[in-house]
């Protein structure tokens, strides 16, 4: 048996928005989310270049090449942004954030690439996890016991992100982690996570088998929440085969 990776995304406009910024990627070896920033146009193609740059990494990888091959793709994404603001001065401050899971081809080992305050989390075994760490002003201001983190939920402040994709040197996270039988994975925009409880993408994502479902539910959740930004779901499955 054989650790495969099962994927399915969807984004949606939100309520208030007039254009959908987010981008992803939902493959059989990559997953990606991005949200564009910096303006409906600039934001629109940062996000959509960033995610040209990854999507070539959804190829079989042998397991001690996952990490260099997020970080070229990063690489690749920061240089097309950079040549994008100098051929258009005026998409000056555009940017993107980024979560990409890459799964090797042996199915014993997955790396995540993040930027920015799109989030990843792990359900495994009942238990939801939040495996990036928001580069933001206010994971800034928990980190440093300034504030706790129910209160950086609600602070006015909570979408300064501190580093993006922008066409400038960056430092993104990087991690592998050994992949299980029955791992349930969660990429989202802040779309979704600003105005969903953790506790409630739990219960949705172990109640929800469907992924193309559970992808619905949550975004419905986060439009029933009054849909403030665009917002983007993806869930892969970690399954024997």
């Amino acid at each position: 048996m054989t650790l495969k990776l099962r994927s399915v995304g969807t984004s949606d406009r939100g309520l208030i928005r007039s254009g959908n910024q987010d981008a992803l990627h939902a493959g059989a070896w990559l997953v990606a989310v991005a949200d564009g920033m910096g303006g409906m146009a600039a934001g629109d193609l940062a996000s959509r270049i960033a995610m040209d740059a990854i999507a070539p990494l959804d190829v079989e990888t042998p397991e001690d090449a996952l990490v260099a091959a997020l970080q070229s793709g990063i690489e690749l994404a920061t240089e097309r942004i950079r040549q994008a603001v100098v051929e258009d001065p005026d998409r000056q401050g555009m940017g993107t954030t980024l979560t990409a899971l890459l799964f090797a081809r042996t199915g014993s080992c997955l790396a995540l690439a993040h930027v920015g305050d799109s989030r990843a989390y792990l359900f495994r075994e009942g238990t939801l996890k939040q495996i990036t760490r928001d580069d933001t002003f206010v994971q800034m201001l928990v980190d440093q016991g300034l504030i706790s983190p129910d209160e950086a939920a609600s602070h006015p402040r909570r979408a300064v992100v501190t580093q993006a994709l922008q066409g400038e040197e960056v430092s993104p996270s990087y991690a592998t982690m050994v992949p299980w039988a029955g791992d349930r994975w969660l990429l989202c925009s802040d779309g979704l996570s600003n105005v969903v409880r953790p506790d409630t993408l739990a219960e949705v994502l172990a109640e929800t088998p469907d992924r193309e479902l559970c992808a619905r539910r949550l975004i419905d959740l986060a439009l029933r929440a009054g849909g403030p930004d665009n917002v983007t779901v993806l869930i892969a499955d970690i399954i024997e085969e």
